[in-house]
């Protein structure tokens, strides 16, 4: 058993820092680092001193790992918030419809605090044209497969995943760059990672 203190599992340093470098990529970008990734990043050269660090980890109860996937890391412990808010009425031709001592309460979790949703962060005036403002936070259901139309986080041959409009064709999908006036990307060999279900503003 590992050993803990006040019922936390001990880490070296190195582990931590790992940990917390794991930690934030799948809770702010939405999926974990590969091996060479977190290789690059804390200068470790051998491929095998990397997944020591993850194994130690799995064994301390912190992370999860699937077998033959490279970016299949999960969190064991995650955040968990409230998330309801007092609903305050209706609003019509602009003008909000407030209720008196309205108790009725929305619950946002189902969206939110969900091991199956992540969010991404927008950045930048790129992602203006489908209303995603700097600052946004996109949320996405983590899912393999998706419907032609939906906004998806997608990878064309193991290349860097980005947010494109998804449409399936015949015998290819075409993906339509949401940012800017870059072209279609037709492809066959398509990873869907996440699909965009909500998104979060904050004034």
């Amino acid at each position: 058993m590992a050993p803990k203190q006040n019922g936390k599992p001990v880490l070296t340093r190195r582990q931590k820092e790992i940990y917390e470098f794991l930690k934030d990529k799948i809770l702010n970008r939405g999926y974990g680092p590969t091996v060479r990734e977190i290789g690059t990043k804390f200068g470790i050269v051998s491929p095998n001193g990397v997944m020591c660090h993850l194994k130690a980890l799995e064994k301390k109860g912190l992370i999860t790992r699937e077998a033959h996937m490279s970016r299949a890391i999960q969190l064991t412990q995650s955040v968990r918030q409230q998330l309801t808010l007092p609903m305050a009425g209706q609003i019509a031709a602009g003008k909000p419809l407030l209720a008196e001592e309205q108790k009725e309460k929305v619950d946002f979790r189902g969206l939110f605090d969900n091991d199956e949703h992540f969010c991404l962060k927008v950045k930048g005036t790129a992602l203006a044209d489908e209303q995603f403002a700097d600052g946004d936070y996109v949320v996405l259901r983590r899912q393999e497969t998706c419907r032609s139309g939906d906004i998806a986080l997608a990878a064309v041959e193991g290349g860097e995943p980005t947010l494109q409009r998804f449409h399936r064709e015949k015998d290819r999908v075409r993906l339509e760059p949401i940012a800017g006036k870059a072209k279609p990307v037709y492809a066959k060999d398509v990873d869907v990672l996440g699909v965009v279900v909500g998104m979060v503003r904050q004034f």
